[in-house]
């Protein structure tokens, strides 16, 4: 059999277990204002942070939640209403946490995306002072440059995107303006390629 507690350990344990039994009951005979508090306070950093756009389902959790401990508050259910703050807040962090990482890869994935049409337009402008490029039709000639010009206004507008943190709308021309310059150089290889020869019977 397990040995009693000494009389004053017991006795220490049993104080122990009132006070906690006390403060709990004191923290759950009135509406938890400050934990509620907190949890929006929460929910508004989540939201500056971008979880509107990058952590939607995180942030609907925390707001879900919030709502629940207004009504649990309302009904006097102050220990449910508590639980429900503390989870609000617990998730409206985790939506800020979520939502600062996705951010800062959207806009990764937005320059490198960038980056890569940018190069690529370099080497279409110097496919231009081929010499065997120079000798195509001026016809020919015009109506790449046009394209080439309308990528260039293109990545200059996809560069202000940037800025304004716009990183889908850069994505998406930064796709099209590589597709566009991807096809001109196609067309140069095309038109510059020595003709097949004919094998001899």
């Amino acid at each position: 059999m397990p040995r009693a507690l000494p009389l004053s350990l017991a006795r220490l344990t049993s104080r122990v277990a009132l006070i906690a039994a006390i403060l709990l009951t004191a923290a759950c005979s009135e509406p938890p204002s400050k934990e509620m508090n907190q949890a929006q306070g929460a929910i508004d950093a989540a939201r500056a942070a971008g979880a509107e756009q990058y952590a939607p389902d995180e942030l609907k959790a925390a707001i879900d939640a919030l709502a629940q401990s207004e009504v649990a508050a309302a009904a006097r259910d102050y220990r449910l209403a508590l639980a429900h703050a503390l989870d609000s807040r617990e998730r409206a962090q985790e939506a800020a946490k979520v939502a600062v990482d996705a951010r800062a890869k959207a806009r990764g994935d937005a320059e490198r995306e960038l980056a890569e049409a940018s190069a690529l337009l370099q080497r279409v402008q110097a496919r231009l002072k081929d010499p065997a490029v120079a000798k195509l039709p001026r016809r020919t000639i015009a109506a790449h440059q046009k394209t080439i010009s309308t990528v260039e206004t293109a990545l200059q507008e996809a560069r202000a995107s940037l800025d304004v943190e716009q990183y889908a709308e850069v994505g998406r021309a930064a796709a099209d303006a590589t597709a566009s310059l991807q096809a001109v150089l196609d067309a140069f290889d095309a038109a510059t390629a020595p003709p097949a020869r004919t094998r001899k019977r």
